[in-house]
This record gives C-alpha cells, structure tokens and sequence, in this order.
C-alpha cells in the first residue's frame, strides 16, 4: 500500500513536471486578495531530526511551507531556488518550513543535507500533515508551496517548482 502511495505521488511530481513553466513564474501560482485568504490549518508534529515543531509558534512571521519528497525530481530541481531565498528571506523574519510528504526520515535528511536546506522540516511519511492542505494543493501535486501572512492566513501558494522569483513575489504579498 505504501508503495502504492508513493507510485502515485511520484506521478503526480511528474506529472506537474511536465507543465509548461515560465522563468518568471511557477505553474500554478496564485496570490490570495487580503479579504479571501484561506486560514493556516493546525500543522505540528515530527522533524525529520527528532523535534517537534508547530507552525503556529511562527505567528507574525511570514512562514513559506514547502511540500517535497526526496523521490521527486521535480523537488529536486526547485531546491536551489529555496535554499536560495531562505538565505536571502530569512535575515528578514521570513521563516523556512519543509514537509517531507510519503518519505522516510533517512531520506530526507540526506536530500535537507544534499541541497543545502537549512530549515527545519515536518516528517509526514502517512501523508497526515499534506492532508490538512488537501482544499489549497493537490495531494498529488509535489512540490507544492505555500506563503502564510505574519496574521495566519495563507497569502499565497505554488503548484510545482518554486522559482526565486515567484517566492520574491508571494512574500511581498504576504507583508
């Protein structure tokens, strides 16, 4: 079964691979107005390095919350791009978090350590955590981001690989 899951999401980061993507924007980028932003789900539970860790504990912080598995290609391409703008945004109070979707903590520690990821990330090997988020991504849509506004509300997402500059611009909205 848990094969299974992972077959399916493999496709499903392909597949989002596989659209058409601009320099200057993602697939799938949207910027929620002010009055219409989605509240942040209650999201807490293992790191990949053992913590634990609540998202709500970031309040009044700009949070981007970044949905990969060490399995999809498509995350590992996005990855220079993120560790790029946490170095860049995080100087700023902006706060880095991953989930590490369908995965095991081995795994994802190696691609944290890979790619030169930083920031701590959520470990969600029964997919527990991408479920809460099922109305804003696709459970099958990886990687797929998420800006929160320092007042809880989501800002902005990404379907697909994150692009600097689409990060740039969903933070800018969220403050």
């Amino acid at each position: 079964m848990a094969g299974a899951a992972v077959a399916v999401l493999a496709a499903g980061c392909s597949l989002v691979h596989s659209s058409p993507v601009s320099s200057s924007t993602a697939v799938g980028t949207t910027i929620f107005p002010s009055g219409q932003r989605p509240a942040l789900p209650v999201v807490s539970g293992p790191t990949l390095t053992g913590g634990k860790l609540r998202l709500a504990a970031d309040r009044g912080h700009v949070i981007v919350l970044n949905f990969w598995g060490s399995w999809c290609s498509v995350c590992q391409q996005e990855a220079p791009a993120l560790a790029a703008a946490a170095r860049q945004f995080t100087r700023s109070g902006v706060r880095f978090v991953g989930v590490d979707v369908a995965d095991d903590a081995a795994s994802g520690r190696g691609y944290m350590r890979q790619h030169g990821l930083g920031y701590p990330s959520l470990n969600d090997p029964g997919d527990r955590i991408a479920a809460e988020f099922n109305q804003l991504i696709p459970i099958t849509a990886f990687p797929s981001t998420l800006v929160v506004a320092p007042d809880g509300r989501i800002a902005g997402r990404i379907i697909g690989a994150a692009h600097y500059r689409a990060l740039r611009r969903l933070i800018k909205a969220a403050l």
